[in-house]
């Protein structure tokens, strides 16, 4: 007898659980459909030095707020042999570009998307000597007081 019941109470709140996943399918699509103007982005990223193409660099981009700081998650790219990435499906306002690739300089700038096509072309550059405090960086001059410089 409880079986019974069990069967009916189940059979009785599957047009409920049905309706309410139709509603959240259907707010899902408003929602897609409440961002307004897209736009397609695509990158061209080459080396600074002799303009061929970087192969493989990691093209992160994240929206930006107004208060010029980076939303959560975000989309990853990658470039093919010609160093091209694209992504359609921006929504129109401000985004973070940021390319990564092995053994060139980390590139990030701004970019406010008000278009519905914009291209980006970034040219990486080779990492730079870094400064150090314990170098000489006195060009060949010696301190005769033997005080370090202030």
């Amino acid at each position: 007898m409880k079986f019974l019941v069990l069967v009916c109470a189940m059979l009785l709140s599957l047009p409920a659980a049905a309706q309410n996943d139709k509603d959240k399918n259907d707010k899902s699509k408003n929602s897609d459909d409440d961002l307004g103007p897209v736009a397609a982005l695509n990158f061209l990223v080459r080396r600074d030095a002799g303009g061929k193409p970087v192969v493989n660099a990691v093209v992160v981009l994240h929206e930006v707020n107004e208060k010029g700081q980076q939303a959560k998650g975000g989309v990853e790219l990658k470039t093919d042999l010609e160093g091209k990435a694209g992504y359609e499906g921006v929504p129109y306002g401000k985004i973070r570009v940021q390319v990564l690739a092995n053994g060139f300089q980390t590139f990030g700038a701004d970019y406010d998307i008000n278009q519905p096509a914009i291209q980006i072309n970034v040219s990486l550059k080779r990492p730079q000597s870094q400064y150090s405090a314990y170098d000489d960086h006195s060009g060949g001059k010696a301190d005769s007081s033997g005080k370090p410089p202030q």
